[in-house]
């Protein structure tokens, strides 16, 4: 393909964005069920039709005031009085109507800001975890922005602003062919023809300026978000200077397209401003040579004058918005992608919720990869009996937590199935099966609210009480109300303001409160130190008393209770068996107990304080 074939090609899927892209807001327009917001949209339209009515009065009425003034006789007294009061109140009612048009339109506006906008992050919600891990949060919420914004402005000034211009015109040129010739009516035509085209063809081609510095912004924040985000790292490594280096790295990308986007702004400007000059000046040569020959008289001269500028404004207004038109419709580009993203993972059409049952898991021949060209997990099969505890241990890379994501239906299976109480989790809906799972992870993050945010996350309804019972269960009320702020301290970010033990609490606090059927532990407590550690085994026993739990743990002193453990290597389950039974066997996991054993790690410390037997 030709370099001109790829350029039209390119610009064939443009335009075909552009009419998708606008086609895609109407129904904000005008929503199904939605009377008043109709109801706002046809007044909108109306007072846009008066206010247009109203302008384009103007100048008759000012035309008639010129003519009398400059006659003689009793006219001169009566009559001007009227018309310039017509001509003040043709005024106010050119402001009047636009500013109610814009008043009522607004929660138009607004309203679908806010649904394109809840869309988006819904969708974002709705979309698996493998979009999300290679996903940048500054660049995300940048496109965010821009698209929601964009929206705003074409939803506004495409209709009220291209569509009311192109109405004045049209009149202004229907009154100038009427009271004079065709003539006035061709010159008005050609100069908006001339000044549309010329805007068009300029602004497509500064669009690759504007993409640059969309580019390079949105690659400036992401370094910078990222950047904060990681601000312990990079004080452990002393790399501000780094750190600044490369954010002005991606400003001066911006610099340089921001330049030479204005520069190109200046050019399309000036080129405007050419073709209205040369516009008006014929004009104006044509009424003085009408008002010289006697066949116009200075009141149409003056209208005509008046016309032309009422017309520059909304001239020059129009190229405005359809640059940013043709902006806003780039802008909005990496939104509709994103919208554009299918759900890797989506509910089975007429789904039904996930039955009451007691919490049988059955992992069956499971089978997944996250690459084709690399399997992580062959043939798994096992089964986590009502009430029962199993444990899956492993080297890191066997495919321990891709276990855990399975059953959250983070991703669906390649193969195989996993049932909860008999029902294939991939023919219920996706939220009742996360409902019925709770999980303390190993990497606990928090939301940068209170600690009573982050508790009652769990189940958002719940009361003051049931929050602090759940807080008690898991042993860190105590520590929570000797706070400063007690339950309404701020964690910070991540939560980093509290310990990784504190952390971990309120995690279990939290999955306490959800009062799911299943637990799930993801190495909860492989980061923690050996004494907070056994702490948080005493309240994680607790809660999982009489429910179905699954442990994924490295420390395999953690799991020497669980009912069966299951040592996974490569995907593969290589030895099952409860504790004592897998050391007799003195196979994988007796290597990996003895290893663990020789590197200090200890046995924790049940319910009744006594050491468990090695």
């Amino acid at each position: 393909m030709t370099e001109a074939e790829r350029t039209g090609a390119g610009r064939k899927l443009e335009d075909s964005f552009e009419w998708h892209a606008l086609a895609s807001l109407l129904p904000y327009l005008w929503p199904r069920g939605a009377f008043e917001i109709r109801l706002r949209v046809v007044a909108a339209l109306s007072f846009l039709v008066f206010a247009k009515i109203a302008t384009v009065y103007i100048p008759v009425l000012y035309k008639e005031a010129v003519d009398i003034l400059g006659a003689d006789g009793e006219a001169l007294v009566v009559v001007p009085i009227g018309v310039i009061l017509g001509y003040g109140v043709a005024r106010v009612l050119a402001t009047a109507f636009g500013e109610l048009r814009d008043a009522v339109f607004a929660k138009v506006g607004q309203r679908a800001i806010r649904q394109v906008a809840l869309a988006t992050f819904r969708h974002l919600h709705g979309l698996a975890l493998r979009f999300h891990l290679d996903r940048q949060t500054g660049g995300l919420s940048r496109a965010i922005e821009r698209g929601t914004k964009a929206i705003d402005f074409l939803l506004r000034f495409a209709l009220f602003h291209i569509l009311p211009t192109l109405l004045e015109l049209a009149m202004v040129c229907g009154i100038l062919w009427t009271l004079f010739n065709f003539w006035f009516a061709l010159v008005t035509l050609c100069t908006i023809v001339g000044f549309v085209a010329y805007t068009m063809v300029v602004t497509e081609w500064r669009l690759k300026y504007r993409r640059r510095m969309n580019e390079t912004d949105q690659e400036a924040n992401t370094k910078a978000i990222d950047s904060l985000l990681n601000y312990e790292t990079v004080k452990y490594f002393g790399n501000e200077v780094y750190e600044a280096r490369r954010f002005d790295s991606a400003l001066q990308r911006y610099e340089r397209a921001a330049v030479t986007s204005n520069a190109s702004l200046s050019l399309l400007n000036i080129g405007q401003a050419l073709i209205v000059g040369t516009g008006l000046s014929g004009m104006m040569l044509m009424a003085g040579y009408g008002v010289a020959g006697g066949t116009m008289t200075v009141g149409d001269f003056v209208m005509v004058n008046t016309y032309l500028i009422q017309l520059y404004l909304p001239l020059g207004y129009l190229g405005f918005v359809y640059r940013e038109i043709k902006q806003s419709l780039t802008d909005m580009e990496a939104m509709f992608y994103l919208l554009g993203v299918e759900p890797e993972v989506e509910d089975a059409p007429q789904a039904p919720p996930l039955a009451e049952g007691p919490g049988d898991i059955v992992f069956r021949d499971v089978r997944f990869a996250y690459d084709p060209r690399r399997r992580i997990l062959h043939d798994v099969s096992f089964s986590v009996p009502a009430g029962r505890r199993v444990a899956i241990v492993g080297p890191t890379g066997a495919g321990k937590s891709t276990l855990s994501r399975l059953l959250y239906r983070f991703y669906d299976v390649t193969g195989g199935e996993i049932t909860i109480d008999g029902q294939d989790i991939r023919g219920v809906t996706q939220e009742s099966v996360r409902a019925s799972i709770g999980i303390v992870p190993q990497d606990t993050v928090l939301f940068n609210d209170t600690v009573y945010y982050n508790i009652a996350y769990g189940r958002p309804d719940a009361t003051p009480a049931e929050v602090e019972a759940a807080a008690r269960t898991a042993a860190i009320h105590d520590q929570i109300v000797a706070m400063p702020d007690g339950y309404q301290t701020v964690v910070g970010e991540r939560g980093l303001k509290l310990s990784g033990g504190e952390k971990q609490r309120v995690a279990i606090a939290r999955t306490i409160l959800k009062r799911p059927r299943i637990l799930m532990f993801d190495e909860a407590t492989s980061a923690l130190d050996t004494r907070t550690e056994r702490e948080i085994q005493v309240a994680l026993r607790e809660i999982s008393r009489d429910r179905t739990t699954l442990v994924i743990a490295h420390r395999l002193s953690t799991v020497v209770d669980a009912d069966e453990i299951l040592v996974l290597e490569q995907g593969r389950i290589v030895e099952r068996g409860t504790h004592a039974t897998l050391l007799a066997r003195d196979g994988t996991y007796a290597q990996m107990w003895a290893r663990q054993q020789d590197a200090g790690d200890e046995a924790p410390l049940p319910e009744g304080g006594a050491p468990l037997p090695a």
